[in-house]
């Protein structure tokens, strides 16, 4: 065997090194060839908003996944005491809406009915009842 014979490691290191570098550049291609974002597509070319619209939207998604990532727990604890008022809030308020009314039907009651002898107790009692519908509140004299 000859020394020409011989390959050279240098010149497979180079030939391989070559077929890296034009894979990366394919990438690289195939990176800029992408399509935009369909929401992009149309706020931004279509109907023609400015550019630096664009960039603050862009910054501000940035911005939003890193506080995803660095304060998840808290932004969890958030999200838990937001559903918490979101669940009560139909039931306080409807017992808010019922003691109005038990007000209202109690100064209708001292205003337009004759309540001698009718005790405290028994006043709010047909309060009560006149605002779940009862008709005992017609019962009594004027």
């Amino acid at each position: 065997m000859s020394k020409e014979e011989k390959s050279n490691p240098k010149e497979v290191w180079n030939q391989n090194h070559e077929a890296k570098t034009m894979n990366t550049s394919e990438k690289s291609k195939k990176r800029k060839d992408k399509d935009l974002p369909w929401w992009v597509e149309l706020l931004f070319v279509q109907i023609g908003l400015p550019d630096k619209l664009l960039i603050k939207i862009l910054k501000t998604k940035k911005k939003a996944k890193d506080l995803f990532k660095n304060d998840r727990k808290s932004l969890i604890k958030f999200l838990f005491v937001i559903a918490i008022l979101a669940y009560f809030f139909p039931v306080i308020k409807y017992a808010k809406n019922k003691l109005d009314c038990e007000i209202i039907a109690k100064n209708y009651i001292l205003k337009n009915k004759n309540t001698t002898g009718i005790s405290k107790r028994e006043l709010k009692m047909l309060s009560t009842n006149f605002c779940y519908g009862g008709q005992e509140i017609y019962e009594i004299k004027n």
